[in-house]
């Protein structure tokens, strides 16, 4: 792969990259008491608990719900980041990344 091909390839990587800092992605647990959103680069962005359908007197469900949540959300981001840079991963092996 030539210096010409490389820069492409980078430039390439570098959208996908912004643009999965613009993808949300929403994952809900205890049906609706619980939503994570999280961007394609695995950053929350917000945590919202229904005061209607938790139950105070189980704080235990509760935390598993934001316990599963974020592992889902964290685990549906990084398998949608992996989707996105499939294409690039053999070429950025041979550019050393």
């Amino acid at each position: 792969m030539n210096r010409f091909d490389q820069a492409k390839m980078l430039l390439k990587v570098k959208k996908i990259q912004k643009e999965l800092q613009k993808e949300t992605l929403i994952i809900e647990k205890g049906e609706g008491a619980v939503r994570v959103e999280i961007t394609g680069e695995q950053k929350i962005k917000k945590i919202k608990i229904d005061p209607e359908v938790v139950d105070l007197e189980d704080l235990t469900q509760l935390e598993r719900w934001l316990e599963e949540a974020v592992r889902d959300a964290i685990s549906a981001s990084q398998k949608m980041a992996a989707e996105k840079m499939q294409p690039f991963m053999g070429a950025l092996g041979d550019l050393g990344l």
